[in-house]
């Protein structure tokens, strides 16, 4: 059973814009956690491919439905690595959409928070010696964050998704739903107990960036 946070609902959803991402293909997914639907969208100004894994509502079910903006992990969601916990929260998320019935995991290619693969490994790199994920990237002259989130919303809506149960620990995609003008009902906690590997990455997160991380303490 996995933990729920209780969200206030956005009270007055944000108009629609115009739209700026159209779907060019959809085709039936079966896989090990249940048989879904996949659909590819394009960005029209950036030519940005997007993939979202999804299932519909069925028999005019209205009601809210697990939704996760993903970015891409090639290290945790292709190669297990066990320095982050992104490739368990997709397989998390992925397994309760199959058991609802029903969700979309919208998956946008903004690795290492929007650096690129070969930045993120020179960020390893530098991590190797001592580094936090913060410092890493302004070492590099980076950013913290270069991700957002509007497309990925206008996504969810295009999939036909008005209400949502946020699958996240980030703030700062509830607010994009919110600006998008979903209505976000509740928080899906996807967390994992802080590991060797991971709880410098996650103290971050949470000291840092404000995740909502409730397994991870200063001591962790």
């Amino acid at each position: 059973m996995i933990a729920q946070t209780a969200i206030n609902p956005c009270s007055s959803p944000a108009t629609i814009a115009a739209k700026t991402v159209f779907k060019e293909a959809d085709a039936f997914l079966p896989t090990e956690y249940g048989n879904f639907r996949i659909a590819g969208y394009r960005a029209v100004e950036t030519g940005e491919e997007f993939v979202c894994v999804y299932k519909e509502s069925s028999n005019g079910d209205r009601s809210a439905a697990p939704v996760r903006i993903h970015s891409q992990c090639l290290t945790g969601d292709v190669f297990h690595s066990v320095k982050c916990d992104c490739g368990p929260q997709l397989e998390r998320a992925l397994k309760t959409i199959a058991a609802e019935g029903k969700g979309a995991v919208v998956y946008q290619h903004q690795e290492g928070r929007g650096i690129g693969i070969i930045n993120k490994i020179k960020a390893y790199s530098l991590q190797d010696e001592g580094a936090d994920t913060i410092e890493a990237n302004l070492m590099l002259g980076l950013d913290v964050d270069l991700r957002t989130y509007g497309q990925c919303v206008e996504i969810i809506h295009d999939l036909g998704f008005t209400k949502v149960k946020a699958m996240t620990n980030n703030p700062e995609k509830i607010q994009a739903m919110r600006d998008g003008g979903l209505e976000v009902t509740e928080r899906l906690p996807i967390e994992f107990e802080p590991s060797e590997h991971t709880k410098k990455y996650l103290s971050v997160k949470k000291f840092q960036m404000g995740h909502f991380l409730n397994m991870v303490t200063r001591n962790a």
